[in-house]
């Protein structure tokens, strides 16, 4: 049923073959025995399950995972074993894959500001959503006539453009552009908003891989400035997410220093000091609880020609640049040398420039583990020339 749901809620799902891991192993044993020519996508349940608890032992407040970062229902059960309860869910489907698994113990909330009426009305009525986040009047109004609740039963959380600062570090994705009240529509929503709210909220989102904690300060502070200009009571403060991980060439603040900035700014704050904090957390729960392995299918000069690719599942280490951490799956005492990739479609922009650091002896055929791809890995593959195909394992480690 959830893995049914799965393939529902992602579409750029692969069609993966699941191989039965009933007792984990390591990763190297499991490749060594399958020789596979397709990619490998390798699941560390412990590693999820151990980096959710340190996040909702840390945030001083509530934990919502983003369902789109890694909807795998294995991934999904880590987490929750790591103490994760709440949902961040963009869809329909992520909310039924949710309740499919974890049923009316999990908290979901619909945070995505632009939804189809038949949506709302499928969370709401179907699947007992009380949360939602919106960003203007029309998406207040189709809230409030879909779901026809009475007034004082939804928790509703309006979502605001973060401050923009000259000089501040940029995140991967700023997702600023394309959902956020501006400050004079904020201030006009949460007087709007407020007799019909159980709970109103102010949210925000950084952007994707923010390695900033002043950002989270800054954007805190603004939120309060909003509140206080809005003259109503504000019972919640989602942070959203954006949180960093760390990947070859970025330096990343510990997640510690994240949570110590968030508090920090919180306490300072004039109007929403009170306010629960909320957090929707993504690639920094899963990114180190998965890797791919990939086969080499030719080597020019330092370049390599592999099984996935930009098509696949390494779509961030395309045009945003990722590198990921990288090794050879055979043992080599040759120096490293930096390569670039190409995936295995026929598009030259199936490419990723790296630089990847490897031995200088890979050859093809050889077998290589790219870390850190538990987040946006799996869920973005296509089916793009027909190389949508790849095994899916759980192992140790």
């Amino acid at each position: 049923m959830a893995q049914t749901l799965l393939r529902k809620s992602v579409a750029a799902l692969a069609r993966t073959r699941e191989i039965p891991t009933p007792e984990l192993r390591p990763l190297d044993a499991v490749v060594a025995e399958l020789q596979p020519h397709e990619p490998v996508h390798a699941l560390r349940p412990a590693t999820l399950a151990r980096t959710a608890a340190h996040f909702v032992a840390g945030f001083p407040g509530e934990t919502l995972y983003a369902v789109k970062c890694n909807a795998d229902p294995r991934t999904l059960r880590a987490l929750w074993d790591g103490g994760v309860r709440g949902f961040d869910c963009a869809s329909p489907a992520e909310i039924a894959l949710v309740r499919s698994m974890f049923g009316r113990a999990a908290t979901i909330a619909y945070m995505h500001p632009v939804r189809a009426r038949a949506a709302i009305r499928e969370a709401y009525g179907r699947y007992a959503v009380r949360r939602f986040v919106l960003d203007s009047v029309a998406e207040f109004d189709k809230i409030r006539e879909e779901t026809a609740a009475k007034p004082g039963t939804l928790d509703l959380i309006v979502r605001i453009a973060p401050p923009v600062v000259a000089g501040a570090d940029k995140p991967l994705h700023d997702l600023s552009g394309k959902f956020g009240a501006s400050a004079a529509d904020a201030v006009a929503l949460l007087r709007l908003v407020r007799p019909f709210a159980r709970t109103l909220g102010i949210s925000f989102h950084v952007g994707s891989q923010n390695a900033d904690p002043q950002a989270f300060a800054r954007a805190i502070a603004h939120a309060d400035a909003l509140a206080r200009e809005a003259g109503v009571a504000v019972e919640v403060l989602d942070v959203g997410g954006g949180f960093p991980v760390a990947y070859p060439g970025q330096e990343v603040p510990p997640i510690d220093a994240f949570f110590a900035a968030i508090k920090q700014a919180h306490a300072a704050c004039q109007t929403l000091a009170n306010a629960a904090l909320w957090a929707e957390p993504g690639r920094a729960l899963v990114a180190a609880g998965g890797s791919v392995v990939v086969q080499v299918q030719a080597r020019r000069g330092n370049t390599l020609y592999i099984n996935d690719g930009v098509y696949g599942a390494l779509a961030d280490a395309g045009v945003p640049g990722l590198r990921y951490p990288t090794r050879l799956l055979r043992a080599s005492a040759a120096d490293t040398v930096a390569y670039d990739f190409y995936g295995p479609t026929c598009d030259s922009a199936d490419h990723m420039k790296g630089p990847f650091v490897l031995p200088g002896d890979v050859c093809e055929g050889d077998w290589i583990e790219l870390g850190q791809l538990g987040a946006y890995g799996a869920v973005l593959r296509t089916g793009f020339n027909g190389f949508e195909r790849a095994h899916l394992i759980e192992v140790e480690g």
